[in-house]
């Protein structure tokens, strides 16, 4: 092959990068041709001119694909050579193996343009900085790019069509295998079956997947799980193993593709993570395809009550799981100021605040009410909506836990099964040992050992869980009878306290779907509730406020009260008659008399003491109206009193000093206050 006419000195004194890559792993162990084609091109470059010093290999980025240039290390050496201007060729076998993006390729010929440096590969040698070098070499770019893009969507046509039949072969879930076949049926151990369908069971009954957790590891259950090879292991439960079972819809009998989309985390890079589709943006879904452990029914119910259990309800506009909190609107109540949801603060007892807009742009709270009353009210109409259906909720909740109970034994029994013939399978093995081998029999000796201690540990744990166990007494016949006579119902055990927190506002969102709230006045808040189906309920409900100038109708309700005062009635009769027109006292739900009183004082008026004495006599000045006169302190006339230089005794009858209301009298007051006597006698 001749030497290109582009090949100058200048490019001669400098290196000849040999630039070599595989696109994947695979290809490097299977494409040993195609590797020994590039590591060939070092002749090239010696049959070009340059010297076998100045020739370098970059062959780091062996096994990478080349979408991107910021995970090839390679690459990036090469680049920074060429910004250097240490290059003045460059070398692959074609411009696939330097990029497969045109935006890395453009700016690497931009970069070769500037510093002078060429390009060769298995057709010729051209110079970036010419107007035809740049054509030839981007448009072969372009064809690189558009390649990669062809076969990339031909493999991924072909994918989703065979996906599109459920025919597809992707990777099962633990509790389903396929048999020599390719049918998918459900694992041949009964344990694995038993335990998966206790996962769901367990969720749907305690309604969270930490409370699932938490109750596996109590009962001292563990949880299948499939390894690399495919043989099942035995793992404590964690949140991830028991969510990632609770919404494979595998389990549901349905073959799904298309759950999730890649998305890169930064634009120019290859790196990407997956992000999870919601269910109604799956792209392939067949049902009925797998054998189900569950109905696809029930998959959809746990799919809801996963997302309404999300921690972060108040963003995500879910309800939330139920909570051990006085509150029993926990997740339900909306602000009717703004449309927020609004959260739960127990500072100054149960109250719910609307503080999104504070969160977001520092402004005051946009609403902060009272919990209980609002709670009692929302619990009045749900008994009302549920009155006509009475429960036999023991014998539901025996029923249940009886299940449950069958569950646990069930599981317990075959893990004791399996651990018990792993014991005898170290024994057999123990015994088919040569016992003069003694490397071997210790190593089986210790096996059965190990085993034999799972088994007593699993026993034990099986006898601790029994023993916590409470016995399920059943309802005889005579107090069957007896409950049918009283008729109880759901009422009746709540005012019982026979229902948890956290059980009360699961009932109460059987029905309701939210709770709209909106103080208007101050003293009402206007309550909206929104029961499933879209009816709706609206009423009003009176709440405390710190004064009376808050209450509605406060100023109608205080010229009341002063009309009355003036026709001689009393406190306690103005405070009925005000209960009679509707009104109420800041924190009472009716008039009580200290409101009636107030009212009055602020306006001045005041009823004479029963047995009092008039403290005004003619003639006479109280030593309050004595300091009036004089202009001194109060405590200034009673240090005069005490030391004698006020001479001046009590009057009998009304207990108080009096002083003589003449000018002489003052006027002698006035010489003391000077200084200009001594004493003064009264």
């Amino acid at each position: 092959m001749s030497i290109s006419e582009h090949i100058q000195s200048q490019h001669l004194s400098r290196q000849a990068l040999v630039y070599i890559r595989q696109s994947t792993p695979h290809q490097l162990l299977r494409n040993q041709e195609g590797l020994e084609l590039q590591y060939a091109l070092r002749d090239r470059a010696a049959g070009c001119g340059w010297p076998a010093i100045r020739v370098r290999v970059i062959d780091s980025d062996l096994g990478i694909t080349g979408t991107s240039a910021a995970v090839r290390p390679g690459f990036q050496e090469l680049v920074a050579l060429v910004s250097l201007g240490q290059v003045g060729i460059i070398f692959a076998y074609d411009v696939t193996r330097l990029a497969r993006n045109c935006t890395d390729w453009y700016q690497l010929l931009d970069l070769c343009g500037l510093r002078q440096c060429l390009v060769g590969d298995q057709d010729g040698v051209y110079d970036p900085a010419s107007a035809n070098g740049r054509l030839i070499l981007g448009l072969k770019g372009l064809i690189a790019e558009l390649e990669l893009h062809t076969i990339r969507a031909r493999l991924t046509a072909g994918l989703l069509h065979k996906a599109g039949r459920g025919e597809l072969a992707l990777i099962l879930p633990t509790g389903l295998v396929r048999d020599p076949s390719g049918q998918v049926v459900k694992h041949p151990d009964r344990e694995v079956q038993s335990r998966t369908e206790l996962v769901f069971a367990t969720f749907l009954r305690v309604g969270s997947i930490t409370k699932v957790v938490r109750y596996l590891n109590e009962q001292h259950l563990r949880l299948p799980r499939r390894t690399y090879w495919g043989d099942i292991v035995w793992r404590t439960p964690t949140i991830a193993t028991v969510a990632t079972v609770l919404k494979n819809p595998a389990y549901a009998g349905a073959f799904v593709y298309g759950r999730t989309r890649t998305v890169p985390t930064v634009p120019t890079t290859a790196r990407s993570t997956p992000a999870r589709r919601p269910m109604t943006e799956w792209r392939v879904v067949i049902r009925d395809k797998y054998p189900a452990y569950i109905g696809w029914a029930t998959f959809e119910t746990i799919q809801a009550m996963i997302r309404d259990n999300h921690s972060e309800y108040d963003k995500n506009k879910t309800r939330g799981v139920p909570r051990p909190g006085q509150a029993l609107l926990h997740g339900l109540v909306y602000c009717g100021e703004c449309g927020h949801k609004m959260c739960v603060e127990y500072k100054r007892g149960t109250r719910y605040i609307c503080n999104s807009l504070r969160q977001k742009y520092q402004v005051p709270v946009c609403q902060s009410l009272p919990g209980d009353p609002i709670d009692a009210a929302v619990v009045a109409n749900f008994f009302a909506a549920l009155s006509p259906m009475e429960l036999d909720l023991y014998e539901q909740a025996r029923a249940a836990m009886e299940r449950e109970r069958e569950q646990v034994r069930r599981a317990h029994e075959q893990q004791l099964e399996r651990l018990r013939y792993q014991a005898r399978l170290a024994e057999r093995q123990y015994q088919k040992a040569d016992p003069d081998n003694r490397l071997v029999t210790a190593e089986l000796e210790a096996r059965w050992e190990r085993a034999l201690r799972e088994v007593k540990q699993a026993e034990d744990e099986w006898q601790q869980v029994q023993s916590r166990q409470r016995p399920l007494v059943p309802i005889s016949p005579d107090l069957r009878a007896a409950f049918r006579d009283v008729a109880r119902g759901v009422p009746d055990l709540w005012r019982q306290e026979a229902f948890t927190p956290q059980q009360k506002n699961a009932l109460l969102r059987c029905l309701i779907d939210k709770v709209v709230v909106h103080r208007a006045p101050a003293d009402t808040i206007h309550i909206r509730i929104v029961w499933r189906g879209a009816d709706t309920t609206s009423f009003d409900v009176p709440v405390a406020v710190a004064s009376i100038t808050r209450l509605a109708g406060a100023d109608e309700m205080a010229r009341i009260a002063v009309e009355r005062f003036r026709d001689g009635k009393s406190d306690e009769e103005i405070a009925a008659e005000l209960t009679r027109r509707g009104y109420r006292s800041p924190r009472e739900w009716t008039v009580i008399p200290s409101t009636v009183r107030t009212i009055r004082l602020r306006r001045g008026l005041r009823r004479p003491r029963p047995g009092s004495r008039p403290r005004r006599a003619p003639g006479k000045l109280t030593v309050p109206q004595l300091v009036k006169v004089l202009d001194v302190p109060l405590h200034w006339v009673y240090q005069r009193i005490e030391r004698g230089e006020i001479q001046i005794q009590l009057d009998p009858e009304r207990k108080l000093y009096l002083f003589p209301d003449t000018p002489e009298q003052i006027a002698q007051l006035k010489e003391l206050k000077a200084g200009r006597i001594q004493s003064v006698l009264l």
